[in-house]
């Protein structure tokens, strides 16, 4: 049974770790800023791989610190990736993230994880967010690429003329929901 909850943050608003700079920890800095180029990133590593440096030195909001990890490094974040190859040490950093109420993703390690980064498919404004509770990142991948596929280049537009119309509406809350429900009805009943 999958009970994850699905939230989308405003990661500008909040601050992240990364303990890792190399293959995994590139992955994770990419997909944050795929998703929200403006977020607020601190990657921590005793080595750096060049992809990852090459990545951030596009976005101001992402810093390196080039060390090893210290407990004090999770104080002014409110989530923290582990991208390292240290087992230990992930059990160490999702112990103390533990103890200070940050929530901790550790790649590749479902258990030590308080959340899961899912596969993101983006159209426009249209977010959708696909997760497997961590048993398959292969078939999330798979299911944004058929996504991908399937959603029409047109969505932006249906995005903007939905939410011109919504503007429009008048009456109460219910009566909004029915005709705009009526409406997106439509909108797929022509796709049949």
């Amino acid at each position: 049974m999958n009970t994850m909850f699905p939230i989308f943050i405003k990661m500008s608003e909040i601050s992240t770790l990364i303990v890792g700079g190399g293959n995994v920890g590139e992955e994770k800095l990419s997909a944050i800023l795929k998703n929200s180029p403006d977020a607020v990133v601190t990657v921590v590593s005793k080595e750096f791989g060049q992809p990852l440096l090459d990545l951030a030195k596009d976005f101001p909001n992402v810093k390196t610190i080039e060390r090893g990890f210290e407990v004090a490094d999770l104080e002014d974040h409110h989530i923290v990736l582990c991208a390292t190859d240290d087992y230990n040490l992930h059990v160490i950093i999702k112990e103390e993230c533990g103890k200070r109420n940050k929530i901790v993703n550790v790649a590749d390690t479902p258990p030590l994880c308080d959340f899961y980064l899912g596969s993101v498919v983006t159209k426009g404004d249209l977010k959708v967010g696909i997760s497997t509770n961590g048993k398959s990142p292969t078939l999330a991948k798979r299911m944004r690429e058929f996504l991908e596929d399937a959603l029409p280049n047109e969505t932006q537009e249906l995005l903007d003329n939905l939410k011109g119309i919504r503007d429009k509406l008048t009456g109460d809350f219910q009566a909004k929901v029915k005709q705009l429900n009526d409406i997106t009805q439509q909108v797929f009943d022509k796709k049949e």
